[in-house]
């Protein structure tokens, strides 16, 4: 039985289709942050220098956002708080200073991912010089964040979900197209390394998956789309759970895809860079999906960095109780990005690192998280049942220990 479903907490209400359907929405707009350009890095690095090796490491991170990402939205069901307001709430002053560093430094590392990411695409579909095509991509996130202020969140769900549409087809025509062993997939659901940089790759993943604005964010986009819950809680959260486990995993499915696309289809054609994983495809598969590769990223660059920005503003807002106008806050966190453009960084390289970077941040997301969220006197009836709880710790423990190991190879060469 999933852990979603067990527990003390009162089963989610059934609520009838149609509602499940008009309720939904808030987890998309989450998913997309699971499938952006630092995931397309670390996912077909991975399949074109290890084949299906890590293909457990994808589908347990697909597994462990699934979990996170309903605690996020439970937790706002049942205190009408997002994490960082609860943070800032719960911790003294030094933890919650400390804790919004770190989160705003996640949020740096995720605009770098998917403003890079977008400028990449652009040079590869129309030629563009990857400066200027940051900077187009930063404009074009602040106009679809434009869109949620100005137009409401169901239009910013149907924009987003558009683009991740774009996502999922992309990939999945490339690795249709390319082939792949569903025995060697098989064979990758084994837990195992190939040495420091499969470790590497695999905290990549984990961190290009379990995105930790995504964890701050989700509360906010349930708080947004419904308010406040009231005598709605049961239906919501049965909603919710749908919605979670829809979103998730199609995000996992994209993910497994890029894996399939860099193991069967690049190998060593992949190279070390999107650039030459582009070059691969279209000479192993031709033009089309070459083509639909650099759409799928460019529809992954807007859409994650719009998402991106939206989890800054409710990043600074729960820590710090401030906010900023939309252009500032965009042109915070596109800096870091631009410079990396504009030294002249590799870009495949700065999108793997950047997904390591907010691996690292995994962990202060995750167990503040488990923490509220097993706490009866806090949750009230939507607390954590204690299997649910267990597999939370396991998720947040399995995080913080990939970290760890990390950095010890790192120290020890």
């Amino acid at each position: 039985m999933s852990p979603l479903a067990t527990g003390r907490a009162p089963a989610p209400a059934r609520p009838r289709p149609l509602t499940v359907v008009r309720l939904m929405g808030p987890a998309f707009v989450a998913a997309i942050a699971y499938v952006d350009p630092g995931n397309v890095a670390t996912n077909i690095t991975a399949g074109a220098r290890y084949g299906y090796l890590l293909v457990w490491v994808v589908v347990g991170a697909g597994a462990m956002a699934m979990l996170v990402q309903y605690l996020s939205a439970k937790l706002t069901l049942a205190t009408g708080r997002t994490l960082p307001e609860l943070c800032a709430e719960r911790f003294r002053r030094g933890v919650r200073l400390a804790l919004w560093v770190q989160a705003e430094i996640v949020a740096m590392a995720t605009d770098l991912a998917e403003v890079v990411g977008g400028a990449v695409a652009l040079q590869l579909l129309f030629g563009i010089p990857l400066l200027p095509g940051g900077l187009l991509t930063g404009l074009v996130s602040w106009l679809v964040i434009v869109v949620q202020s100005r137009r409401g969140q169901r239009p910013f769900e149907a924009v987003v979900g558009g683009l991740l549409a774009v996502v999922l087809t992309g990939f999945l025509y490339d690795a249709v197209s390319g082939g792949f062993s569903a025995g060697q997939i098989a064979a990758g659901m084994v837990p195992r390394f190939a040495g420091p940089d499969s470790l590497l790759l695999a905290c990549g993943i984990v961190g290009a998956t379990v995105m930790p604005h995504a964890i701050y964010l989700h509360g906010a986009l349930v708080r947004d789309r419904h308010g406040a819950a009231g005598g709605r809680q049961r239906t919501l959260l049965g909603a919710t759970r749908v919605d979670v486990m829809a979103a998730m995993s199609t995000a996992a499915v994209v993910n497994l895809a890029m894996l399939v696309v860099g193991a069967a289809t690049l190998g060593s054609a992949a190279g070390d860079s999107i650039e030459a994983a582009h070059r691969g495809l279209a000479a192993a598969l031709g033009p089309l999906p070459a083509m639909l590769f650099a759409l799928a990223l460019l529809a992954s660059g807007f859409a994650a960095t719009s998402v991106g920005t939206y989890a800054g503003a409710v990043i600074l807002e729960g820590f710090v109780g401030r906010t900023v106008p939309l252009a500032v806050r965009r042109l915070l966190t596109l800096v870091p990005a631009l410079a990396v453009l504009a030294v002249g960084a590799e870009p495949g390289r700065a999108l793997v690192l950047s997904q390591v970077v907010l691996s690292f941040g995994i962990p202060f997301a995750l167990w503040p998280l488990v923490a509220f969220t097993a706490q009866r006197q806090l949750m009230g009836r939507l607390v954590n049942g204690r299997l649910t709880t267990v597999c939370a710790v396991a998720a947040a423990s399995v995080s913080t220990l990939l970290n760890a190991a990390l950095l010890w190879l790192t120290i020890a060469g």
